[in-house]
């Protein structure tokens, strides 16, 4: 059996969809929800699919090995970013070497970097005035959204005027893609 963490900062809605799509799976299984944000939506999703969850700070996360040891101690296989904000710790890249991924709300490397996520995506995009976005899944490095690109799905948004509207159509694409392609990296071996 596989064991993913997945490591969010919000709503979780991602999250959600992942744990729904692997919830009878054979191979593959959500063992745990870690969130850096004690508010996040995402800790009552955990709850209602009894799944573990985890919050922690900075310092337990930067400082320490706190977060890494736990999640050795689980036999984590895979880390799953889904809406989580911070930069991962080189630490933890070290340990899990190609066994971190991220999705991200846009074509990278376009509306890449710090601080580009979400609604702040969308708007850019929107603002450019582009014909297509999409998402993008990629491994994780030191940098945001720098790591080796693993795919990208595009969507037409020609005529689109709300970055709200171009968010559901981006949504959509992550959460028919993104358990689908988890799903492929961690089956490939066998």
């Amino acid at each position: 059996m596989k064991r993913i963490a997945i490591f969010a900062s919000g709503s979780g809605t991602n999250a959600q969809n992942i744990i729904e799509y692997f919830k009878n799976h054979e191979q593959i299984r959500v063992e745990v929800i870690l969130s850096n944000n004690k508010d996040a939506y995402v800790l009552e999703r955990a709850k209602y699919f009894n799944i573990p969850h985890l919050v922690f700070d900075k310092h337990k996360f930067y400082e320490t090995n706190i977060i890494e040891n736990f999640l050795l101690a689980a036999k984590t296989d895979f880390i799953i970013l889904a809406g989580f904000l911070w930069l991962i710790p080189e630490k933890f890249i070290n340990t899990f070497e190609n066994r971190i991924i991220n999705i991200h709300p846009a074509l990278l490397p376009k509306y890449g970097g710090k601080g580009m996520y979400g609604a702040k995506v969308h708007k850019e995009v929107l603002k450019n005035k582009d014909k297509e976005t999409g998402i993008t899944i990629h491994y994780v490095n030191n940098n945001y959204d720098d790591g080796q690109i693993i795919f990208q799905k595009k969507c037409n948004i020609e005529g689109i005027n709300s970055a709200e509207k171009i968010a559901q159509k981006v949504h959509s694409l992550e959460y028919e893609y993104f358990p689908k392609i988890i799903e492929q990296l961690l089956t490939r071996d066998e």
